[in-house]
């Protein structure tokens, strides 16, 4: 008879996101997993078949379902407008001003270290990015409604540069996380919008 699982698979998950958020993908050891849950690599393998592997792309899921929506906040409403979506880039900044904030974004971190070497990665990363401009798409369209952007404005087109800009402010960040220089571009961003 199999011994009872002695532990819980989406604490362990979420310990592995942890660890992949901090260290990346390659950094990751199976010994680092391993010390992050407190679970064996025989029990590990058991319920994550593929190991490391299934347990990253796994990670990212999670990480999807649920870091992203906090993220996202009001900007995930049907309602949102101008004020959600600058509410959005307001709350990078700031996470990128914390210690905590400049580990970054685990699908950005993702989609620099391993999304043109593994295509499921690439696939969650993608799918991510195509939510987050059909968020930012929905605000500018309700903000044209109202009269918050400039009738010129392409809803689609802002927010694939939205999407480009937010990215790649994360990784600016990461690397200079000057609230001067944060602000400047999320500013810049905007100003193409009045």
């Amino acid at each position: 008879m199999p011994r009872p699982r002695e532990f819980e698979p989406d604490a362990v998950l979420d310990q592995a996101m942890l660890r992949f958020w901090l260290q990346g993908y390659r950094a990751t050891s199976i010994e680092d997993l391993v010390r992050a849950t407190g679970v064996k690599p025989g029990s590990l393998y058991s319920v994550f078949p593929g190991g490391k592997r299934t347990l990253f792309l796994r990670s990212l899921e999670r990480y999807s379902k649920l870091v992203v929506p906090q993220k996202l906040g009001d900007l995930a409403a049907p309602g949102a407008s101008l004020a959600a979506l600058r509410g959005y880039f307001d709350g990078l900044v700031s996470d990128l001003l914390s210690p905590e904030g400049r580990q970054g974004c685990l699908l950005v971190n993702t989609a620099i270290e391993d999304a043109a070497e593994d295509d499921e990665a690439a696939a969650v990363v993608r799918g991510h990015l195509a939510r987050l401009e059909q968020c930012m798409t929905t605000a500018l369209r309700n903000a044209r409604a109202t009269r918050e952007v400039r009738d010129s404005v392409d809803p689609g087109g802002s927010a694939k540069l939205l999407v480009a800009t937010c990215q790649g402010l994360m990784v600016v960040g990461k690397a200079n996380p000057d609230e001067a220089v944060l602000r400047a571009i999320v500013d810049n961003a905007f100003a193409v919008l009045a």
